[in-house]
């Protein structure tokens, strides 16, 4: 999806990328992320948000949960980390990561309502009566009121399989009423998922139908008196939609994609945020005329068609990716076209490396032609051996 905006944007990481393999400094089935291009991303970020009044959490589940990452990312001036996923938040809490934001897009299970509570979560977003009564017990235990945030949703609104969620807009006043007399939390935002999707046959971001719920919620809780503190509008955030968000009265967002450049908007690489990340595997074998590559870090949805073929380092050669069968664990990636077996292959497309079995390199120096390999981690964002800051 990517390849020709990697090589626009970003030649150094693919050279780097194979010089790591070469060295056999990483494997196959790992993504190398340039370091120094992905903070870059974020400072565009944060002083896109900044002109807009926004405020920026960020998402690591695209990256890995990678802790070491995710602390530059807090020293470059993010609000903290949001950790859609429970085990997501647990990793990035033991490595002394502030988790800013839980409970969106899954909610933290009953194990883990008062770790959230009592490591100062920021915000926590709730699906159910049931889960509120349960954070506010746990805040009351520890002698607080913990803020939290509503998912809501209307009948026409569009989920994704595997998230349906929230309360219905129809039935928000009885919810409020019902959450108002829970006296361990406070009711301080609004949240809905995607607010903002790519038009491919208008080759932009443009606001859902989930977004206009969103402030319908927004409006039916201020007419209730409530100070509705934070709008938070999720899905395709970067420095090109962060305008649009403002003018809908979103006050946090929570960018992913764009930290490494891989934005629907970026495929041609003319968008501020460059790419940072690419996945490196090999041929591993040849089978009736198609070549395979090692798998193991393809995400369903990451729309990847082409890939570089790297058996000359000085001359890449372009491949067809042919369609993956998602009924099937991806062993093995396929070419169109027989290549050397233990080439080095390089990809670029969207992920999300949480539910891969990838490792990843997070690589700084690479701009400056002395490419570092600081830490090495596995996809759940434990670290592997290898990294300067194993």
């Amino acid at each position: 999806m990517f390849i020709e905006a990697l090589k626009a944007q970003n030649p150094a990481l693919i050279k780097a990328a194979q010089a790591l393999w070469q060295r056999g400094e990483i494997l196959p089935d790992t993504y190398v992320i340039d370091v120094d291009r992905l903070l870059d991303n974020g400072r565009k970020l944060l002083a896109a948000a900044q002109r807009h009044g926004i405020t920026l959490y960020f998402m690591t589940k695209q990256i890995g949960r990678n802790p070491w990452l995710a602390g530059k990312l807090i020293e470059l001036g993010f609000h903290g980390a949001v950790a859609v996923d429970f085990k997501e938040a647990r990793t990035l809490r033991d490595a002394g990561i502030a988790v800013s934001h839980v409970g969106h897009l899954v909610q933290v299970p009953v194990a883990q309502v008062e770790d959230s509570v009592s490591g100062s979560t920021e915000i926590i977003t709730l699906f159910s009566l049931e889960k509120a009564r349960e954070v506010s017990a746990a805040a009351l235990a520890c002698g607080r009121v913990q803020p939290v945030m509503l998912k809501v949703f209307a009948e026409y609104d569009r989920l994704y399989p595997g998230q349906e969620a929230g309360f219905p807009l129809n039935e928000l006043d009885d919810v409020v009423s019902k959450i108002l007399a829970m006296p361990g939390i406070r009711l301080a935002g609004l949240t809905h998922f995607p607010c903002l999707l790519w038009n491919d046959e208008q080759q932009q971001t443009q606001p859902t139908r989930n977004l206009m719920t969103l402030l319908k919620a927004r409006d039916l809780l201020k007419e209730r008196g409530i100070t509705v503190e934070q709008i938070n509008a999720p899905s395709a955030s970067s420095c090109s939609t962060l305008p649009i968000l403002a003018q809908y009265g979103v006050t946090h967002a929570e960018p992913g994609h764009a930290l490494t450049g891989t934005i629907p908007a970026n495929q041609h690489g003319d968008q501020p945020e460059t790419i940072a990340m690419l996945y490196l595997t090999e041929v591993s074998h040849q089978f009736q005329g198609k070549s395979y590559c090692f798998g193991g870090g393809y995400y369903r949805r990451g729309h990847a068609r082409h890939a570089l073929v790297c058996a000359d380092p000085a001359a890449p050669v372009e491949a067809r990716l042919l369609p993956i069968d998602d009924t099937s664990i991806d062993y093995h990636l396929a070419l169109d076209g027989s290549y050397p077996v233990g080439s080095p292959v390089v990809m670029c497309f969207r992920t999300q490396i949480f539910v891969t079995r990838s490792d990843v390199a997070l690589v700084s120096g690479i701009q400056s032609g002395n490419p570092v390999l600081e830490a090495l981690y596995d996809s759940l964002g434990h670290p592997l051996p290898g990294g300067q800051h194993e």
